[in-house]
Formats: structure tokens, sequence, C-alpha cells
């Protein structure tokens, strides 16, 4: 029994790829191979423009794949998404298609730009959004090199960003947000009533959940004397209810807690002040509740 997985070729794939490593899954695959190594013999992966994803997993040419939500409205495809994952190429921050004009231009909001030209590779969901505005536009498909248009080759652009910095770097600016992008894990149906193949599919799924809850956070375990216990827990009560352990001392307690790694260099100065001892700090492949 073997699942066929499309994995997104291009800016993704490397991010997908650390994303598996941390799920438990090693991914390898040379610049020139559309077919990576995976250490399942369950899998056979499938490299794949994140664009063509869904249709492929609607056809059944592959049984789950992963890709943007956008293009999955942009395709019009009928398939099932099993679960959001949230990350991008550089962050755990959901990408963005918006709507930018020059920034000298006269224009501030999408009815505006009636009758305008508006270049983009999203072109569906495009031509939806200004629908919903009420205004006729000419939605122009972009062969790339999208923020260079303005002002000459087209008056505004729908274009993908996650920090901005390009859109900034070409004289750029957002007036609106036409789609927030969600990476989700979609199966095709029929693939999804084989029980073998579903089974399979939930377990990757949750793999991959959890090793997205992990990233940026670290756990943190001590000991603590129980006259300290009610000061350390002040200390902690704002983050999740810590797990407790009876040492074999019964006067002190062993205490674990999962936190932000970006609150641990406050954090441990106060633990250790408030009496915790033996504090270690550890980090974490995969949280999953």
């Amino acid at each position: 029994m073997q699942l066929k997985l499309g994995l997104p070729k291009g800016s993704l794939q490397e991010s997908t790829f650390r994303l598996f490593k941390k799920a438990g899954f090693h991914i390898s695959a040379n610049e020139r191979s559309y077919y990576p190594a995976i250490d399942d013999p369950e899998l056979e992966g499938l490299l794949i423009r994140a664009q063509e994803m869904s249709r492929y997993v609607e056809e059944g040419v592959i049984d789950v794949g992963i890709t943007g939500n956008d293009w999955i409205l942009d395709n019009h495809s009928d398939v099932l998404a099993v679960a959001d994952l949230l990350y991008s190429k550089q962050t755990l921050n959901p990408c963005r298609w918006v709507l930018a004009v020059p920034n000298d231009s006269p224009f501030q909001k999408a009815e505006d730009l009636a009758g305008k030209r508006i270049a983009t590779e999203l072109i569906h969901v495009t031509e939806d959004y200004f629908k919903e505005h009420g205004v006729s536009a000419d939605i122009e498909f972009s062969w790339g090199a999208t923020e260079v248009k303005p002002p000459v080759l087209a008056d505004a652009i729908v274009e993908i960003t996650e920090t901005g910095s390009s859109l900034r770097a070409n004289k750029l600016r957002i007036i609106d947000t036409v789609l927030t992008v969600k990476n989700q894990l979609i199966v095709n149906k029929s693939s999804w009533e084989d029980p073998w193949k579903r089974q399979k599919i939930e377990n990757i799924a949750m793999l991959l959940k959890g090793a997205l809850l992990a990233e940026g956070k670290v756990g943190l375990k001590m000991n603590i004397s129980k006259r300290d216990m009610d000061q350390v827990l002040t200390i902690l009560d704002s983050l999740k209810n810590p797990t407790i352990s009876t040492l074999s001392d019964p006067e002190w307690i062993a205490l674990e807690v999962i936190i932000d790694d970006n609150k641990v260099r406050d954090i441990i100065p106060q633990l250790k002040r408030a009496g915790a001892q033996g504090i270690v700090e550890y980090p974490l492949t995969k949280v999953i509740y």
C-alpha cells in the first residue's frame, strides 16, 4: 500500500521539507528531480507547483498534497481540506494576496479602480474580489515580475506578500487585503474513502500539526519546594497548567511546562529567585494535545 503525496515545488519546498522532518519524515530531492526520496515506504512523493496541486489532487493523480487555499479557490477545485498548516517561506505568519498601487497613485480603495488594469497571477480570486466590491476592472494575467508593472503596464496589482519588503522596494503601497493564505493538507475525495489511506493521512496531519505547534516553544522542567510552589505558580500563571509530580523527598515536587521561547529569558531568572532549582530548558519537536 502506498499513498501518493504531492509536495509544493518552489518557494515553499524547503520550509515544507523542514516541517516534515520535524514531523518525523526525512525527505530529500536533488535540484532536477521531481520525485523526492522519503524514508517511509508507504509514501510516494511528487514535487508539483503549488498553483497546480489542487487540480491533480481533485483528479486523483495524487492522493494528498499541500498547497494554499488561494490556488484551491482559484482553480475551483473540489477537494477536502483535512488540516490547516500555518507556515510560509520564511516565517510562521500567513502570506497575503494584497491589492497594491504605486506610492504616488491617487487610488485609495478598490472602488477607485473601476475600468483600470489589474495585473495578477490569481485571476479568478481577483475577479471575485472586484465583483464583491461592485467594480468592473480589466484583470490581466501576469507571467511574473508583477511588482514592476505599475504604473506603466498596469494601474494596480494583486500580489502575494509575506513581509511586504518586495512591495516597498518597488515603491508600492497596499490598499487592501484580497485573501489571507492558509496552506492546507488537501485530499482526493475517493482516497479519503479508502480506510487505509484515510488513517495514513490522519496520522500525517496529526504529526504535521504537532510539529507546527512546537515551533517557537520550549519545555522547562525544575524542582521546587512545596513552600515555594505558590510563588512559582504565580510566575507561571499566564501559561498552561504545568505538570506537577512528586519526588522522593516529600517536601519537594517536580514541575514541567511548555512556554514560548521568547519568554524564557525573562521567566528563568524569576523562577530561580522564587526558589526553583535544577531548571532545565529543552527543545520541542512536536506538541500534540
